[in-house]
């Protein structure tokens, strides 16, 4: 690890009331003596006790007033890095922080790599790497829920679990090891049924987290959903209410949105990254017909599909092409202009996709559940039995902004599987951590599968430990050096 000082500016490049450098390494505090002096003109940085905060002032060489500042000391291994570091706060002005950074550059530090304070507090042992990643999590927060689990992870959620699982499997391969080494004292007798027994507990714990991965996701990054419809059926009106501003342009001549139209909306504790689309209809508008393929191409890439249909006019071909897109994905099939008289109900689209899939499908009213008054309702939406993925259908009005709430309590049944709560239970939401765990059981499933085979005991230890460095690797404790570069690159400047 380069043991030089570092420093950055810590806050955001824009101005502001408070900007802060901060500066970390064995040379900091001489570092920053160089350029402050108290109110009595004295640089006695130097003397002063950890964790304390200095009024004063930053001066150029020859002794030129640049800012008045206060400065914070924390000397190692109290620190962020576990290195002594200086935090400079200065006025927020852009170019006053760049004023001060380039004397501290010029009084010997240099300019830290992204992420390079949170990888020195990773190599000095402070934080493991699990919780390196959740400062950027943090930062990067889209919900409440994405922030709590951050949070969470920060303090120790995942790595805590991983260094559970690994010391249950680290004694295992002790004990193999040990009654290999020493069978007169150490038996084997009975142990297959004992590893069988913990194998198949390691093997739950992961599957669990693995399964958690899912959500994790979702929750951390929103869920990739897609507004699909015939032209003019109320879609933008739905992005619309939906984002609480005039996101699209509404009107009453059909084919007014030509591209798609993005927007992140925060429901409560979930982001849904919303697309409206061009309205799907054969049209020989050449710039309408680009749209209409874009809405196709998105829409096989959706995690969620809302169609909205017009239930004041009947079925056309186009809504056929439709239901032929969304039969295979999660999607709620949105019966609109329920304030007009109807045309289309719940049974009318079920036949049609009947029609369409050849497929038995039928409709179920979910089971009662709970309203706000704790009182027992029928949820006005059903569900379309049969189809491979979960389609839910509701009728709504986006004039009357009727069953908006219902559709976001639906959405999150959708895709939590119920109430999103703050709870213990851990949830991974990278991708590098959800592969390290599936690498992991795929080892311990060959432990079992040994064990089936009354394979010697050696063959078990290597799939152990192969599980036991996979787990490593979320941590931090088998990570190689490249790895933990490219995830520090994506850091911002500053942290």
């Amino acid at each position: 690890m380069k043991k030089d000082t570092i420093a950055a500016i810590a806050t955001a490049m824009s101005d502001s009331g408070i900007g802060i450098i901060r500066v970390s390494g064995d040379e900091a505090v001489e570092i920053v003596d160089k350029i402050y002096q108290n109110a009595q003109g004295a640089k006695i940085l130097k003397n002063y006790e950890s964790h304390t905060i200095h009024y004063g002032f930053i001066v150029e060489e020859d002794g030129t007033f640049v800012d008045e500042v206060m400065i914070s000391v924390m000397l190692a291994p109290r620190s962020y890095t576990m290195e002594d570091t200086v935090e400079i706060n200065c006025h927020g002005g852009v170019l006053m922080m760049q004023k001060i950074l380039s004397l501290v550059m010029k009084a010997g530090a240099r300019i830290a790599e992204p992420g390079e304070f949170t990888k020195r507090a990773f190599l000095n042992g402070r934080i493991d790497l699990s919780k390196a990643e959740a400062v950027m999590d943090i930062i990067h927060a889209k919900n409440e829920f994405a922030l709590q689990s951050s949070v969470k992870q920060l303090k120790g959620s995942v790595s805590d679990k991983i260094k559970e699982l690994r010391e249950k499997i680290l004694y295992e391969i002790a004990f193999i090891e040990s009654a290999l080494d020493d069978p007169e004292h150490i038996s084997l007798e009975g142990y297959d049924e004992r590893l069988m027994h913990e194998t198949e507990d390691i093997l739950v714990e992961l599957h669990k987290l693995s399964d958690s991965a899912s959500d994790g996701k979702m929750l951390k990054e929103g869920i990739h959903t897609v507004i699909v419809g015939k032209p003019n059926v109320g879609k933008s009106s739905l992005l619309n209410i939906l984002a609480g501003k005039e996101r699209a342009i509404v009107t009453d001549v059909a084919g007014t949105t030509r591209d798609t139209l993005e927007e992140t909306i925060v429901l409560g504790n979930i982001t849904l990254n919303m697309i409206d689309t061009a309205g799907i209809r054969n049209t020989e508008d050449i710039v309408e017909k680009i749209g209409v393929e874009k809405a196709r191409k998105i829409s096989k890439e959706a995690d969620l599909i809302l169609y909205v249909m017009d239930a004041s006019l009947p079925l056309d071909e186009s809504d056929m092409d439709i239901i032929k897109m969304i039969v295979d994905k999660k999607a709620v099939i949105l019966l609109n202009k329920s304030d007009l008289e109807e045309w289309v109900n719940e049974q009318s689209v079920v036949d049609a996709m009947k029609d369409v899939t050849s497929m038995d499908l039928k409709l179920t009213q979910e089971d009662d559940c709970l309203n706000s008054e704790g009182t027992k309702d029928i949820l006005p939406y059903q569900k379309i039995e049969g189809l491979a993925n979960t389609v839910y259908i509701m009728k709504t009005s986006t004039k009357e902004a009727c069953g908006i709430d219902i559709l976001t309590s639906l959405i999150k049944s959708m895709f939590f599987h119920g109430q999103i709560t703050y709870n213990d239970e851990v949830y991974i939401t990278n991708i590098r951590h959800k592969e390290a765990i599936f690498d992991a059981a795929k080892s311990m499933a060959e432990v079992k599968k040994s064990l089936k085979m009354n394979m010697p005991e050696d063959f078990y230890s290597i799939d152990l430990m192969s599980a036991y460095a996979s787990l490593g690797l979320i941590i931090g404790e088998e990570v190689e050096d490249d790895l933990v570069s490219e995830i520090f690159s994506k850091f911002c400047m500053g942290k």
